[in-house]
């Protein structure tokens, strides 16, 4: 059974943010299972972006990824961090949605 390129970036995304999470519990490193959370997380991230690229534009890919990314990361950071962004900074990811909107509903880049 084969995957959505959809479903695959969206894995890529969670396990991208799971990754960085855990990035701040290895605390440098010194701690092995947040450390392996990392690894393994960001290989998951890797692997699953690859694949999606095998059908779907890199431009597309990549800010979705890094747009839905961010826009998560900053979720856990104000939930498990109690990091509370900013009005300039709400309004950067506000952008950043709003280019990621455009770059997916405008654009007309095709998949090779």
């Amino acid at each position: 059974m084969r995957s959505s390129p959809w479903v695959l970036l969206a894995i890529a995304i969670v396990a991208e943010v799971i990754a960085t999470s855990a990035l701040r519990a290895s605390n440098g490193f010194s701690r092995l299972v947040p450390s392996a959370v990392v690894v393994v997380g960001y290989g998951v991230s890797f692997y699953c972006l690859s694949l999606t690229l095998k059908s779907l534009p890199v431009g597309i890919v990549y800010a979705v990824w890094s747009g839905v990314g961010i826009v998560l990361i900053t979720l856990v950071a104000m939930l498990f961090f109690k990091q509370v962004p900013d009005l300039p900074a709400l309004l950067g990811l506000g952008l950043i949605v709003a280019g990621v909107l455009v770059l997916n509903l405008f654009s007309k880049m095709q998949a090779h």
